[in-house]
């Protein structure tokens, strides 16, 4: 059989695509990589991954090492969660893990087509806001108190209603690292009779073995139904595993998706997917076997003394200050308004990638009553921070001297007059959302934000700030609309 080219040169290739990437390892991105710092549970997630690589996870009933991973991992978060008879599914990732938590929810209610709705923090994740999207309800976001970035329990309750079939808190949030107050959403939801659903993905394996003491959060409180924890965060494990459990028997099976009636085989789905991999199944099985509760603690316990540490950092920098009430290992960062000096910290964010780590901005964000969660940037500690702290700890205190001073950033000029157009009314959202791709394109490429720039140079072309500052002065549903131009055209010839 002839090649047009040997597999050797094909690696190759990828490899010099990578290096475009920013680095997955060494602790330089504090966003969207979870690095452990230990080379051998890389080694060891391949080798599974590997293993299973022709494995089919859509039908266990033919491969079971499918459904005996499945329940190793269940077993584990079982003790990690306090649930000792929950059951669950291995899922693709938190999105998916969320979305078929209000499946279940609202499957198990009996909730009428068009009807339902969820109730949330405005906190909570985006995924919610998709799986609303995709199942027909309403996601109802309820305002956090600015201060504490929680929501309180009296928010809570004044937005439930006739419709309402689940509640959703964080543990901790993604935006800011406060943990919700699950205790009184849970006696919330049992005086109810509401479901509640705690949304770990993004600590839970981490706040599982934090050293501090924290408020109880999972199975231990009465009122909690389901708990969505990501294998692929604070799990270690590649991308493609987070876990979805739940209390009883019926919940746990109204999230399926099962049919004979048609003339193939018989098709019985607990997840979104129907054929699946089993890489990161196994990968997020064998890093749990390795590392088991002695190994997540250790892993913990630098975390959490990193955390406090960059913590302490910020603190001691004028103008800047830690956001809300963080517990676990993310938190925010946003401008200090008693500061004589405050400064921004979407520069800060920029200055300190100037100085070798990457943040993650985040837009000011107006709440349904009108109260302000400001501009932030966000960090993900990891275990291998704390290799790198007095680096990083360093870049936090030069970003922050080179932004002082600097204000705030500014949308590309070229969308000044779009702003204007929104402003005096010239231009409707419905107007907006009603242009073609192709005026849109054109938006973004006279802004400066191309999207056909190679990949290769994108991340350093584009001004972040600017990107962001363009966000939060533009309607939300049109910047959505121009982002999603953006990466379709990004990843398409």
């Amino acid at each position: 059989m002839s090649r047009s080219r040997s597999p050797e040169q094909i690696l190759a290739e990828l490899a010099r695509r990578r290096t475009a990437d920013a680095p997955t390892h060494g602790g330089r991105v504090l966003s969207y990589v979870y690095d452990s710092g230990l080379a051998e549970l890389d080694e060891l997630a391949a080798g599974a991954a590997a293993l299973v690589q022709p494995v089919n996870a859509l039908d266990p009933t033919v491969f079971g090492s499918v459904a005996s991973l499945e329940r190793d991992l269940i077993s584990f978060a079982r003790t990690a969660f306090h649930g000792p008879e929950a059951i669950g599914s291995v899922t693709s990732g938190g999105t998916e893990s969320c979305i078929l938590a209000v499946k279940a929810a609202r499957d198990l209610a009996g909730v009428a087509a068009g009807r339902g709705s969820i109730v949330l923090p405005s906190t909570a994740h985006a995924a919610f806001d998709k799986a609303a999207a995709l199942l027909g309800v309403r996601a109802v976001r309820v305002p956090v108190d600015p201060v504490t970035t929680a929501v309180t329990v009296e928010a809570m309750a004044a937005a439930i209603d006739e419709q309402t079939f689940l509640l959703v808190a964080s543990a901790p949030n993604y935006p800011t690292g406060t943990m919700d107050p699950i205790e009184d959403l849970g006696a919330l939801a049992s005086a109810r009779g509401v479901p509640l659903h705690v949304d770990a993905c993004l600590g839970g394996f981490a706040l599982a073995w934090w050293p501090e003491p924290l408020p109880a959060w999972d199975f231990r409180v009465p009122g909690v139904t389901s708990i969505s924890a990501d294998l692929h965060k604070y799990g270690y494990a590649p991308k493609g595993a987070s876990l979805l459990l739940h209390t009883d028997r019926d919940r746990h099976r109204a999230g399926f998706f099962a049919t004979t009636d048609w003339p193939g085989y018989p098709v019985v789905n607990p997840t979104l997917l129907g054929s699946r991999s089993a890489a990161g199944l196994a990968s997020a099985w064998a890093i749990a076997e390795y590392l088991g509760p002695a190994g997540f603690s250790a892993l913990v316990a630098d975390i959490a003394a990193a955390t406090a540490r960059l913590r302490a950092v910020v603190d001691d920098i004028d103008g800047l200050r830690v956001t809300g009430h963080p517990a676990g290992p993310v938190f925010a960062v946003t401008a200090d308004p008693a500061s004589t000096s405050p400064i921004d910290p979407h520069r800060w964010s920029s200055a300190v990638a100037d100085h070798g780590f990457t943040l993650q901005a985040q837009p000011r964000y107006v709440q349904s009553d009108g109260t302000l969660l400001p501009a932030s940037t966000h960090l993900t500690v990891t275990p291998v921070t704390a290799g790198v702290l007095e680096e990083l700890s360093a870049a936090l205190r030069a970003g922050a001297a080179d932004a002082r001073g600097a204000g705030a950033a500014q949308p590309p000029q070229a969308l000044a007059g779009l702003t204007d157009a929104f402003a005096d009314g010239t231009l409707t959202v419905d107007d907006a959302l009603a242009l073609p791709s192709e005026a849109v394109e054109a938006a973004l490429i006279g802004a400066g934000i191309d999207p056909h720039t190679d990949p290769s140079g994108a991340a350093e072309a584009l001004d972040l700030p600017a990107v962001i500052a363009a966000i939060e002065s533009l309607p939300r549903p049109v910047t959505a609309k121009m982002l999603t131009e953006f990466l379709a055209a990004y990843g398409n010839p």
